[in-house]
């Protein structure tokens, strides 16, 4: 299998961000997949290399990329070095940064031969927080052509209550704690601003209604994060959604990280198969 880091500028600050792709080379003119990570997610993190190697030799692109404000950096891949960052990223940032990835991919700047990718067939796949911005991004971006989201939030706002929001604004940020490294993760008040000065493009039922293309929904029905029940908001919003749910699945699918594992956990292995089934059959 051929596998390569590159690095990306976003369009905020010009600020490196860090990507790679990987594939097997056999001649054969294969689709792009483009990975999105999730909130406090990179795209190393858990069983992601070993989900994206099944994925790739399923003959498929297969791309991973850090959002540019995720906290790692392209030389610290693996650890949530600038909290600053974090506390900028808004949804504006992360859209911006898969569209220079998008650019990247579709103007054949990846250096893959001609005859091993296609790249007017671009699909993505998001996770969690990530696979809500993957759905926006395919409303809005044509050049997606396929659709699949791992545990998406269907609501960008869902998890702001009121008072939360409220404390928010007074302080001017508030702070996430970070189960797995103990940090105090900063989230400035930016990113509520950024939401409602573009809340048309970010509220994923109304532009879900200007989707097109397939689009596979699969969720753990013991999601801890994200209720199995985003999967009828999904329904809810675009009736073709084509949904699948992993029975005792968590929100990782039994992912964890570090990740040391020889092979991939049943749930992960289901969600592996299920995803390359239907972009198969699309």
């Amino acid at each position: 299998m051929i596998k390569k880091e590159i690095i990306l500028h976003s369009k905020h600050n010009q600020r490196p961000f860090s990507a790679d792709f990987r594939f097997m080379a056999n001649g054969q003119s294969k689709p792009v997949i483009l990975f999105i990570h999730g909130f406090k997610g990179f795209k190393d993190a858990m069983h992601f290399n070993a989900m994206a190697d099944q994925i790739a030799e399923a003959g498929f692109v297969y791309v991973k990329m850090n959002l540019s404000h995720n906290g790692v950096t392209p030389d610290y891949p693996l650890d949530f070095v600038d909290l600053e960052a974090f506390a900028n990223n808004n949804f504006t940032i992360e859209l911006d940064d898969i569209e220079v990835m998008i650019d990247h991919i579709s103007n054949d700047m990846l250096g893959i031969a001609k005859k091993e990718v296609d790249t007017s067939a671009i699909y993505l796949i998001g996770h969690s927080r990530g696979g809500a911005v993957a759905v926006l991004k395919a409303c809005e971006d044509s050049r997606v052509r396929r659709l699949v989201t791992w545990a998406a939030v269907p609501d960008l706002e869902a998890f702001w209550s009121d008072s939360f929001v409220e404390t928010w604004k007074e302080k001017g940020v508030q702070y996430i704690k970070n189960a797995r490294t103990m940090q105090e993760m900063p989230m400035n008040y930016q990113i509520v601003e950024d939401f409602e000065n573009n809340s048309a493009r970010f509220t994923i039922g109304s532009q879900l209604t200007k989707l097109k293309i397939p689009f596979l929904a699969i969720h753990g029905t013991e999601d801890e994060t994200v209720p199995v029940e985003s999967l009828l908001m999904f329904k809810s919003f675009y009736p073709d959604v084509i949904r699948k749910k992993i029975e005792g699945g968590g929100h990782t699918f039994g992912g964890k990280h570090p990740w040391t594992e020889t092979v991939l956990p049943e749930h992960s292995e289901q969600l592996v198969k299920e995803t390359i089934s239907f972009l198969k059959a699309h």
